[in-house]
Protein backbone atom coordinates (compact mmCIF):
# COMPACT_ATOMS: atom_id res chain seq x y z
CA UNK A 1 0.00 0.00 0.00
CA UNK A 2 1.31 3.54 -0.90
CA UNK A 3 0.54 6.09 2.33
CA UNK A 4 -1.00 9.32 1.01
CA UNK A 5 -0.76 12.43 3.55
CA UNK A 6 -2.77 15.35 2.14
CA UNK A 7 -2.05 19.15 4.78
CA UNK A 8 -5.21 20.44 6.27
CA UNK A 9 -6.00 23.07 8.63
CA UNK A 10 -6.69 22.68 12.13
CA UNK A 11 -10.64 22.34 12.91
CA UNK A 12 -12.80 23.04 15.87
CA UNK A 13 -14.98 19.56 17.39
CA UNK A 14 -15.00 18.37 14.11
CA UNK A 15 -13.88 15.38 12.28
CA UNK A 16 -11.33 15.51 9.74
CA UNK A 17 -10.98 12.45 7.48
CA UNK A 18 -9.78 11.80 3.63
CA UNK A 19 -12.11 10.57 0.90
CA UNK A 20 -11.78 9.01 -2.63
CA UNK A 21 -13.64 9.20 -5.97
CA UNK A 22 -13.90 6.68 -7.81
CA UNK A 23 -15.18 7.96 -10.77
CA UNK A 24 -18.70 7.89 -9.91
CA UNK A 25 -19.01 8.28 -6.07
CA UNK A 26 -16.92 9.82 -3.13
CA UNK A 27 -15.90 7.06 -0.24
CA UNK A 28 -14.36 7.78 2.81
CA UNK A 29 -10.73 6.25 3.99
CA UNK A 30 -9.46 4.96 7.56
CA UNK A 31 -7.34 8.71 8.59
CA UNK A 32 -4.70 8.79 10.47
CA UNK A 33 -4.16 12.52 11.92
CA UNK A 34 -0.55 13.64 12.67
CA UNK A 35 1.77 16.02 12.43
CA UNK A 36 5.21 16.01 9.44
CA UNK A 37 8.66 16.71 9.81
CA UNK A 38 9.70 19.92 9.85
CA UNK A 39 10.74 19.94 6.00
CA UNK A 40 6.52 19.68 5.93
CA UNK A 41 6.23 23.43 7.57
CA UNK A 42 4.18 25.98 5.68
CA UNK A 43 6.51 28.53 6.62
CA UNK A 44 10.07 28.78 6.73
CA UNK A 45 11.11 27.96 10.74
CA UNK A 46 7.24 27.25 11.25
CA UNK A 47 5.37 24.15 12.80
CA UNK A 48 5.26 21.25 11.08
CA UNK A 49 2.04 21.09 9.04
CA UNK A 50 -1.12 19.01 9.90
CA UNK A 51 -1.37 15.87 8.02
CA UNK A 52 -4.32 13.38 7.16
CA UNK A 53 -2.92 10.09 6.08
CA UNK A 54 -3.90 7.18 4.37
CA UNK A 55 -3.26 4.12 2.69
CA UNK A 56 -4.09 3.13 -0.46
CA UNK A 57 -3.27 0.76 -3.11
CA UNK A 58 -4.50 2.68 -5.85
CA UNK A 59 -4.49 6.59 -6.93
CA UNK A 60 -7.54 8.21 -7.74
CA UNK A 61 -8.78 11.69 -6.46
CA UNK A 62 -8.37 12.78 -2.94
CA UNK A 63 -9.59 15.34 -0.63
CA UNK A 64 -9.59 16.15 3.11
CA UNK A 65 -12.93 16.32 4.64
CA UNK A 66 -14.01 18.30 7.69
CA UNK A 67 -17.26 17.48 8.85
CA UNK A 68 -19.05 16.74 11.90
CA UNK A 69 -17.61 14.86 14.64
CA UNK A 70 -18.75 10.71 14.68
CA UNK A 71 -19.37 9.10 17.99
CA UNK A 72 -20.23 5.06 17.91
CA UNK A 73 -20.72 2.42 19.91
CA UNK A 74 -21.50 -0.90 20.11
CA UNK A 75 -25.90 -1.73 21.99
CA UNK A 76 -25.54 -5.33 23.53
CA UNK A 77 -28.91 -6.40 25.09
CA UNK A 78 -27.40 -5.39 28.41
CA UNK A 79 -27.76 -1.71 27.11
CA UNK A 80 -25.69 0.96 26.69
CA UNK A 81 -24.06 5.16 27.43
CA UNK A 82 -23.21 7.05 23.95
CA UNK A 83 -21.88 10.39 24.62
CA UNK A 84 -21.34 13.14 22.43
CA UNK A 85 -17.80 14.66 22.21
CA UNK A 86 -18.32 17.35 20.06
CA UNK A 87 -21.10 18.23 23.37
CA UNK A 88 -20.81 16.29 26.33
CA UNK A 89 -24.50 17.50 26.71
CA UNK A 90 -25.95 15.29 24.39
CA UNK A 91 -25.91 11.84 25.55
CA UNK A 92 -28.00 8.86 24.52
CA UNK A 93 -29.03 5.80 27.32
CA UNK A 94 -29.79 2.22 25.96
CA UNK A 95 -31.64 0.69 28.79
CA UNK A 96 -31.02 -3.30 29.34
CA UNK A 97 -32.95 -5.65 26.52
CA UNK A 98 -33.38 -2.49 24.33
CA UNK A 99 -32.29 -4.75 21.61
CA UNK A 100 -31.95 -8.53 21.23
CA UNK A 101 -28.90 -8.22 18.74
CA UNK A 102 -25.72 -5.90 19.01
CA UNK A 103 -26.23 -3.35 17.07
CA UNK A 104 -24.37 -0.23 16.11
CA UNK A 105 -25.41 3.31 16.49
CA UNK A 106 -24.06 6.44 15.42
CA UNK A 107 -24.55 10.32 16.89
CA UNK A 108 -23.49 13.38 14.88
CA UNK A 109 -24.11 17.03 16.79
CA UNK A 110 -24.59 19.91 14.69
CA UNK A 111 -24.53 23.39 16.21
CA UNK A 112 -26.23 25.86 14.11
CA UNK A 113 -26.21 29.85 14.82
CA UNK A 114 -29.05 31.06 16.36
CA UNK A 115 -28.74 34.47 15.49
CA UNK A 116 -28.65 32.81 11.38
CA UNK A 117 -31.95 30.91 12.17
CA UNK A 118 -33.43 34.47 14.01
CA UNK A 119 -33.07 35.90 10.83
CA UNK A 120 -34.26 33.36 8.70
CA UNK A 121 -37.27 32.65 10.46
CA UNK A 122 -38.26 36.19 11.47
CA UNK A 123 -38.58 35.49 14.83
CA UNK A 124 -35.69 37.35 17.07
CA UNK A 125 -37.01 35.19 19.78
CA UNK A 126 -36.29 32.17 18.46
CA UNK A 127 -33.71 29.74 20.09
CA UNK A 128 -32.76 25.89 18.81
CA UNK A 129 -30.77 22.98 20.23
CA UNK A 130 -27.96 21.45 18.58
CA UNK A 131 -29.36 19.65 15.35
CA UNK A 132 -29.31 15.55 16.55
CA UNK A 133 -28.40 12.80 13.76
CA UNK A 134 -28.72 9.40 15.10
CA UNK A 135 -28.39 6.44 12.55
CA UNK A 136 -27.84 2.68 13.43
CA UNK A 137 -26.84 -0.23 11.88
CA UNK A 138 -29.45 -2.32 11.46
CA UNK A 139 -32.02 -0.20 11.49
CA UNK A 140 -34.40 -1.31 12.85
CA UNK A 141 -36.91 0.36 16.26
CA UNK A 142 -35.27 -0.39 19.85
CA UNK A 143 -37.67 -2.48 22.20
CA UNK A 144 -37.14 -0.06 25.05
CA UNK A 145 -37.90 3.51 24.49
CA UNK A 146 -33.99 5.07 24.33
CA UNK A 147 -33.32 8.17 26.86
CA UNK A 148 -32.19 11.15 24.64
CA UNK A 149 -30.72 13.97 26.94
CA UNK A 150 -29.82 17.17 24.95
CA UNK A 151 -28.78 21.00 26.16
CA UNK A 152 -31.63 23.35 26.43
CA UNK A 153 -31.24 26.20 23.47
CA UNK A 154 -29.09 28.76 24.52
CA UNK A 155 -31.32 31.40 26.96
CA UNK A 156 -33.40 29.17 28.06
CA UNK A 157 -33.60 27.34 31.43
CA UNK A 158 -35.77 24.80 33.63
CA UNK A 159 -37.15 27.51 35.58
CA UNK A 160 -37.68 29.85 32.83
CA UNK A 161 -38.78 27.90 29.86
CA UNK A 162 -42.61 27.97 28.74
CA UNK A 163 -43.36 24.64 27.48
CA UNK A 164 -46.02 25.52 25.23
CA UNK A 165 -43.17 26.99 23.54
CA UNK A 166 -41.16 24.36 23.30
CA UNK A 167 -40.99 21.72 20.61
CA UNK A 168 -39.12 18.62 19.16
CA UNK A 169 -39.07 18.42 15.60
CA UNK A 170 -38.52 15.00 13.81
CA UNK A 171 -36.93 15.34 10.41
CA UNK A 172 -36.29 12.39 7.63
CA UNK A 173 -33.49 13.02 5.86
CA UNK A 174 -35.00 11.11 2.94
CA UNK A 175 -37.91 12.95 2.25
CA UNK A 176 -36.14 16.42 3.77
CA UNK A 177 -39.26 17.35 6.24
CA UNK A 178 -39.98 17.73 9.70
CA UNK A 179 -42.91 16.78 11.95
CA UNK A 180 -43.24 18.09 15.00
CA UNK A 181 -43.28 15.56 17.76
CA UNK A 182 -43.90 17.23 20.80
CA UNK A 183 -47.03 15.67 22.22
CA UNK A 184 -46.40 12.40 20.80
CA UNK A 185 -43.19 11.78 23.20
CA UNK A 186 -42.55 12.40 26.61
CA UNK A 187 -40.94 15.19 26.93
CA UNK A 188 -39.73 16.75 30.22
CA UNK A 189 -36.68 19.61 31.33
CA UNK A 190 -34.33 19.91 34.04
CA UNK A 191 -32.66 23.10 35.05
CA UNK A 192 -29.98 22.71 31.65
CA UNK A 193 -31.43 20.05 29.54
CA UNK A 194 -34.33 18.80 27.79
CA UNK A 195 -35.04 14.80 28.09
CA UNK A 196 -37.26 12.44 25.44
CA UNK A 197 -37.61 9.25 25.30
CA UNK A 198 -37.48 7.64 21.30
CA UNK A 199 -37.31 4.09 19.59
CA UNK A 200 -36.62 5.24 16.25
CA UNK A 201 -33.44 7.13 15.25
CA UNK A 202 -33.20 9.97 12.76
CA UNK A 203 -32.66 13.70 12.93
CA UNK A 204 -34.16 15.30 15.97
CA UNK A 205 -34.35 19.08 16.62
CA UNK A 206 -35.51 20.86 19.19
CA UNK A 207 -36.85 24.41 19.06
CA UNK A 208 -38.02 27.32 21.66
CA UNK A 209 -40.26 29.36 19.79
CA UNK A 210 -43.76 31.22 19.94
CA UNK A 211 -44.57 30.57 16.01
CA UNK A 212 -47.77 28.09 15.79
CA UNK A 213 -47.20 26.44 12.57
CA UNK A 214 -43.59 25.14 13.50
CA UNK A 215 -42.62 22.32 11.21
CA UNK A 216 -42.83 24.78 8.38
CA UNK A 217 -40.84 27.14 9.48
CA UNK A 218 -38.22 24.54 10.62
CA UNK A 219 -37.96 23.07 7.03
CA UNK A 220 -37.60 26.41 5.13
CA UNK A 221 -35.08 27.10 7.57
CA UNK A 222 -33.13 23.76 7.14
CA UNK A 223 -33.64 24.32 3.48
CA UNK A 224 -32.05 27.72 3.50
CA UNK A 225 -29.10 26.69 5.74
CA UNK A 226 -28.52 24.80 2.80
CA UNK A 227 -28.48 27.48 0.54
CA UNK A 228 -26.21 29.59 -0.14
CA UNK A 229 -25.33 33.04 -2.27
CA UNK A 230 -22.25 32.45 -4.45
CA UNK A 231 -19.80 34.53 -6.80
CA UNK A 232 -17.87 33.08 -10.01
CA UNK A 233 -14.39 34.23 -10.29
CA UNK A 234 -12.56 34.13 -13.84
CA UNK A 235 -8.40 35.27 -13.15
CA UNK A 236 -5.92 34.94 -15.36
CA UNK A 237 -2.55 34.45 -14.12
CA UNK A 238 -0.84 37.93 -15.12
CA UNK A 239 2.60 36.27 -16.81
CA UNK A 240 0.81 33.36 -18.48
CA UNK A 241 -2.64 34.45 -19.76
CA UNK A 242 -3.50 30.75 -20.92
CA UNK A 243 -3.50 30.05 -17.25
CA UNK A 244 -7.37 30.48 -15.93
CA UNK A 245 -8.65 30.37 -11.99
CA UNK A 246 -11.99 29.40 -12.23
CA UNK A 247 -13.62 29.29 -8.51
CA UNK A 248 -17.08 29.60 -6.96
CA UNK A 249 -16.92 30.71 -3.25
CA UNK A 250 -20.18 32.08 -0.83
CA UNK A 251 -20.45 36.14 -1.59
CA UNK A 252 -19.09 36.87 2.32
CA UNK A 253 -15.74 35.18 0.68
CA UNK A 254 -15.27 36.65 -2.02
CA UNK A 255 -13.73 40.54 -1.35
CA UNK A 256 -10.91 38.99 0.45
CA UNK A 257 -9.85 36.32 -2.09
CA UNK A 258 -9.92 38.86 -4.63
CA UNK A 259 -7.35 40.97 -2.84
CA UNK A 260 -5.37 37.75 -1.85
CA UNK A 261 -4.93 36.83 -5.72
CA UNK A 262 -4.61 39.78 -6.68
CA UNK A 263 -0.23 40.41 -7.31
CA UNK A 264 -0.63 37.20 -9.14
CA UNK A 265 -3.92 37.12 -10.88
CA UNK A 266 -6.37 39.73 -13.24
CA UNK A 267 -9.78 39.34 -14.40
CA UNK A 268 -12.95 40.29 -14.78
CA UNK A 269 -14.94 41.41 -11.40
CA UNK A 270 -16.99 38.92 -9.95
CA UNK A 271 -20.33 37.86 -11.15
CA UNK A 272 -23.42 38.90 -9.63
CA UNK A 273 -25.19 36.48 -6.87
CA UNK A 274 -25.96 33.23 -7.76
CA UNK A 275 -27.94 30.22 -5.56
CA UNK A 276 -26.29 27.24 -4.97
CA UNK A 277 -27.09 24.31 -2.48
CA UNK A 278 -24.69 22.39 -0.55
CA UNK A 279 -23.35 19.55 -2.64
CA UNK A 280 -25.02 21.14 -5.86
CA UNK A 281 -22.99 20.08 -9.21
CA UNK A 282 -22.25 22.71 -11.74
CA UNK A 283 -20.10 23.45 -14.95
CA UNK A 284 -17.71 25.78 -16.46
CA UNK A 285 -18.16 26.11 -20.24
CA UNK A 286 -15.49 28.40 -22.50
CA UNK A 287 -17.01 29.65 -25.49
CA UNK A 288 -16.64 31.98 -28.42
CA UNK A 289 -13.57 30.50 -29.19
CA UNK A 290 -11.62 29.26 -26.06
CA UNK A 291 -11.04 25.83 -25.67
CA UNK A 292 -9.60 23.60 -23.16
CA UNK A 293 -7.90 19.94 -23.17
CA UNK A 294 -11.30 17.38 -22.79
CA UNK A 295 -9.59 14.43 -22.24
CA UNK A 296 -9.13 15.40 -18.04
CA UNK A 297 -11.22 13.30 -16.17
CA UNK A 298 -13.49 15.68 -14.95
CA UNK A 299 -14.62 17.30 -17.97
CA UNK A 300 -17.93 16.40 -18.97
CA UNK A 301 -18.98 16.88 -22.82
CA UNK A 302 -16.37 19.77 -23.40
CA UNK A 303 -17.34 21.47 -19.92
CA UNK A 304 -15.31 21.52 -16.25
CA UNK A 305 -17.31 19.75 -13.60
CA UNK A 306 -17.79 21.10 -10.31
CA UNK A 307 -19.59 20.30 -7.25
CA UNK A 308 -20.54 23.35 -4.64
CA UNK A 309 -19.01 22.66 -1.01
CA UNK A 310 -19.19 26.16 1.04
CA UNK A 311 -16.30 25.05 3.36
CA UNK A 312 -14.13 24.10 0.23
CA UNK A 313 -12.37 26.03 -2.35
CA UNK A 314 -14.11 24.50 -5.00
CA UNK A 315 -11.37 26.20 -7.41
CA UNK A 316 -9.77 24.50 -10.69
CA UNK A 317 -6.79 26.23 -12.34
CA UNK A 318 -6.60 25.18 -16.08
CA UNK A 319 -4.80 26.09 -19.36
CA UNK A 320 -7.06 27.55 -22.21
CA UNK A 321 -5.74 27.93 -25.93
CA UNK A 322 -7.93 29.65 -29.16
CA UNK A 323 -10.25 27.01 -30.37
CA UNK A 324 -9.32 25.68 -33.96
CA UNK A 325 -8.57 27.98 -36.65
CA UNK A 326 -9.02 30.93 -34.46
CA UNK A 327 -6.27 33.61 -35.04
CA UNK A 328 -5.40 36.79 -33.70
CA UNK A 329 -6.59 38.01 -29.65
CA UNK A 330 -9.69 36.01 -28.71
CA UNK A 331 -12.73 37.89 -27.20
CA UNK A 332 -13.94 35.18 -25.51
CA UNK A 333 -15.69 34.22 -22.31
CA UNK A 334 -16.93 31.47 -19.37
CA UNK A 335 -20.36 30.25 -18.79
CA UNK A 336 -21.23 28.80 -15.63
CA UNK A 337 -24.60 25.97 -15.43
CA UNK A 338 -26.27 24.00 -13.10
CA UNK A 339 -25.76 20.18 -13.32
CA UNK A 340 -27.34 17.58 -10.93
CA UNK A 341 -29.16 19.00 -7.66
CA UNK A 342 -28.46 16.82 -5.21
CA UNK A 343 -30.29 14.04 -4.32
CA UNK A 344 -33.33 13.75 -1.97
CA UNK A 345 -34.57 17.44 -2.50
CA UNK A 346 -38.30 18.27 -1.32
CA UNK A 347 -40.22 18.65 -4.19
CA UNK A 348 -41.06 22.07 -4.19
CA UNK A 349 -37.16 22.78 -4.33
CA UNK A 350 -36.36 20.47 -7.23
CA UNK A 351 -39.42 21.73 -9.15
CA UNK A 352 -37.56 25.65 -9.27
CA UNK A 353 -33.96 23.57 -11.02
CA UNK A 354 -35.88 22.51 -13.85
CA UNK A 355 -36.23 24.09 -17.09
CA UNK A 356 -33.34 25.22 -19.96
CA UNK A 357 -34.13 28.62 -18.88
CA UNK A 358 -32.33 27.69 -15.30
CA UNK A 359 -29.66 26.04 -16.11
CA UNK A 360 -27.65 29.28 -17.13
CA UNK A 361 -25.87 31.18 -13.79
CA UNK A 362 -23.20 33.29 -14.90
CA UNK A 363 -21.08 34.49 -17.75
CA UNK A 364 -17.54 36.09 -17.34
CA UNK A 365 -15.40 37.69 -20.09
CA UNK A 366 -12.08 35.87 -20.64
CA UNK A 367 -9.75 37.86 -23.06
CA UNK A 368 -6.66 35.89 -24.77
CA UNK A 369 -3.99 38.02 -26.52
CA UNK A 370 -2.94 37.05 -30.29
CA UNK A 371 -0.02 34.59 -30.59
CA UNK A 372 3.23 35.67 -32.65
CA UNK A 373 5.99 33.63 -35.01
CA UNK A 374 7.31 31.75 -31.50
CA UNK A 375 3.68 30.87 -30.86
CA UNK A 376 3.85 32.73 -27.31
CA UNK A 377 1.73 35.65 -26.61
CA UNK A 378 1.52 39.53 -27.16
CA UNK A 379 1.56 40.90 -24.34
CA UNK A 380 0.16 44.58 -25.28
CA UNK A 381 -0.44 47.41 -22.88
CA UNK A 382 -3.50 49.29 -23.67
CA UNK A 383 -2.28 52.69 -25.20
CA UNK A 384 -4.40 56.35 -24.99
CA UNK A 385 -4.10 58.96 -27.22
CA UNK A 386 -2.67 61.86 -25.69
CA UNK A 387 -5.19 63.80 -23.41
CA UNK A 388 -6.87 66.91 -25.18
CA UNK A 389 -9.52 67.80 -23.07
CA UNK A 390 -11.50 70.92 -23.47
CA UNK A 391 -12.24 73.29 -26.63
CA UNK A 392 -11.05 77.03 -27.43
CA UNK A 393 -13.74 78.99 -26.08
CA UNK A 394 -14.20 77.29 -22.88
CA UNK A 395 -10.53 76.57 -22.34
CA UNK A 396 -8.20 73.18 -21.76
CA UNK A 397 -6.77 70.99 -19.22
CA UNK A 398 -3.96 68.73 -19.08
CA UNK A 399 -2.68 65.31 -17.49
CA UNK A 400 -1.03 67.51 -14.98
CA UNK A 401 -4.43 69.72 -14.16
CA UNK A 402 -6.37 66.28 -14.30
CA UNK A 403 -4.18 64.71 -11.56
CA UNK A 404 -3.94 67.89 -9.38
CA UNK A 405 -7.85 67.76 -9.27
CA UNK A 406 -7.81 63.81 -8.04
CA UNK A 407 -5.59 64.54 -5.44
CA UNK A 408 -8.75 66.22 -3.70
CA UNK A 409 -11.39 63.59 -4.46
CA UNK A 410 -11.98 61.30 -2.06
CA UNK A 411 -14.78 59.03 -1.13
CA UNK A 412 -17.18 61.18 -3.16
CA UNK A 413 -15.61 59.87 -6.54
CA UNK A 414 -18.51 57.48 -7.08
CA UNK A 415 -21.16 60.61 -6.95
CA UNK A 416 -18.77 62.36 -9.58
CA UNK A 417 -18.58 60.22 -11.43
CA UNK A 418 -22.17 59.57 -12.06
CA UNK A 419 -22.86 63.36 -12.65
CA UNK A 420 -20.27 63.03 -15.05
CA UNK A 421 -22.61 60.50 -16.88
CA UNK A 422 -20.49 57.55 -16.83
CA UNK A 423 -22.57 54.26 -16.20
CA UNK A 424 -23.14 52.31 -12.94
CA UNK A 425 -21.49 49.10 -14.56
CA UNK A 426 -18.02 51.41 -15.60
CA UNK A 427 -17.87 52.98 -11.85
CA UNK A 428 -18.11 49.54 -10.67
CA UNK A 429 -15.29 48.20 -13.02
CA UNK A 430 -13.46 51.08 -12.27
CA UNK A 431 -13.71 50.08 -8.55
CA UNK A 432 -12.72 46.71 -9.53
CA UNK A 433 -9.47 47.71 -11.59
CA UNK A 434 -8.39 50.05 -8.53
CA UNK A 435 -10.45 48.19 -5.29
CA UNK A 436 -6.59 48.28 -3.08
CA UNK A 437 -5.89 52.30 -4.42
CA UNK A 438 -8.36 54.87 -3.72
CA UNK A 439 -6.00 57.80 -5.83
CA UNK A 440 -5.57 55.62 -8.86
CA UNK A 441 -9.35 55.09 -8.56
CA UNK A 442 -10.26 58.22 -8.77
CA UNK A 443 -7.62 59.30 -11.41
CA UNK A 444 -9.02 56.10 -13.63
CA UNK A 445 -12.54 57.13 -13.48
CA UNK A 446 -11.28 61.00 -14.38
CA UNK A 447 -8.96 59.75 -17.27
CA UNK A 448 -11.79 58.02 -18.61
CA UNK A 449 -14.48 60.04 -18.65
CA UNK A 450 -12.11 62.87 -20.65
CA UNK A 451 -10.81 60.16 -23.07
CA UNK A 452 -14.58 59.86 -23.90
CA UNK A 453 -15.09 63.49 -24.71
CA UNK A 454 -12.73 63.15 -27.64
CA UNK A 455 -16.64 62.79 -29.74
CA UNK A 456 -18.69 64.43 -26.65
CA UNK A 457 -18.12 67.82 -28.51
CA UNK A 458 -17.38 71.03 -27.11
CA UNK A 459 -17.82 72.31 -23.43
CA UNK A 460 -16.03 69.04 -21.79
CA UNK A 461 -14.76 71.25 -19.23
CA UNK A 462 -17.58 73.63 -18.56
CA UNK A 463 -19.65 69.70 -18.12
CA UNK A 464 -16.90 68.66 -15.40
CA UNK A 465 -17.13 72.11 -13.70
CA UNK A 466 -21.10 71.47 -13.40
CA UNK A 467 -20.37 68.17 -12.46
CA UNK A 468 -18.14 69.16 -9.79
CA UNK A 469 -21.08 71.59 -8.63
CA UNK A 470 -23.45 69.18 -8.57
CA UNK A 471 -21.57 66.68 -6.42
CA UNK A 472 -21.19 69.69 -3.76
CA UNK A 473 -17.75 70.26 -4.85
CA UNK A 474 -17.82 73.99 -5.94
CA UNK A 475 -14.36 74.47 -4.77
CA UNK A 476 -13.18 72.03 -7.21
CA UNK A 477 -14.94 73.84 -10.15
CA UNK A 478 -13.82 77.01 -9.15
CA UNK A 479 -10.14 75.63 -9.64
CA UNK A 480 -10.91 74.65 -13.00
CA UNK A 481 -12.26 77.62 -13.70
CA UNK A 482 -9.09 79.27 -12.44
CA UNK A 483 -6.70 76.89 -14.51
CA UNK A 484 -8.78 77.50 -17.66
CA UNK A 485 -8.80 81.35 -17.00
CA UNK A 486 -4.94 81.22 -16.71
CA UNK A 487 -4.84 79.23 -19.67
CA UNK A 488 -6.71 81.50 -21.66
CA UNK A 489 -4.61 84.23 -20.28
CA UNK A 490 -1.55 82.59 -20.86
CA UNK A 491 -3.11 81.90 -24.76
CA UNK A 492 -4.08 84.97 -25.46
CA UNK A 493 -0.69 86.56 -24.21
CA UNK A 494 1.45 84.16 -26.55
CA UNK A 495 -1.61 85.50 -29.35
CA UNK A 496 -0.15 89.22 -28.54
CA UNK A 497 3.82 88.50 -28.84
CA UNK A 498 3.41 86.54 -31.80
CA UNK A 499 1.30 89.39 -33.23
CA UNK A 500 3.65 91.81 -32.26
CA UNK A 501 6.77 90.04 -33.56
CA UNK A 502 4.95 89.75 -36.70
CA UNK A 503 4.03 93.63 -37.29
CA UNK A 504 7.53 94.40 -36.02
CA UNK A 505 9.42 92.03 -38.74
CA UNK A 506 6.91 94.07 -41.37
CA UNK A 507 8.01 97.29 -40.39
CA UNK A 508 11.72 96.17 -40.56
CA UNK A 509 10.96 95.34 -44.17
CA UNK A 510 9.07 98.08 -45.45
CA UNK A 511 11.97 100.37 -43.76
CA UNK A 512 14.88 98.35 -45.84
Amino acid sequence: PVEVCVPYHRTKRRDVVVRTFDGQLWSTLPTDLRRGSESHSSHPGGRPARLACCSVSHFSWFMVVSRPVKNSCCVTPAGALLVSSADPGVKLHFPPDSTVQTRTVTLQVLQVSVSEVQSLCGDPQARVSPLLCLSQTPSINFLQPVKVQVPLPSGVTGHTVDMSCLHLLHGDPSAQTWTDITSQVSLYVTHLYAIFYISHFSWYWLWYTTRRCVSGVVRKVYQRLKQFKVQFLVLQRKTDPSQVLLQCLPANKIEGRVQSLSEQYDGPQPSDLCDLLEGEQFFAGFERGLDISTDRPDCVEGRLCFVFYSSLKNLKEVYVCPAQGQKGPVRGQVSFYRGEIPSELPEEVARKRKGLDNQWLATLPLRLPALNSENSFVMEELQYPPLNLGDPESGYLTEANLLSISLQIGQDWRVIGINLGLSYQELDRIQYKNRDNLGALVLDMLFHWAWTQGDAGPGAVSRLAAAMIESGRRDLAEEIEDIVNIGRRKYLESLRRVGLEAESSSLGETQQ
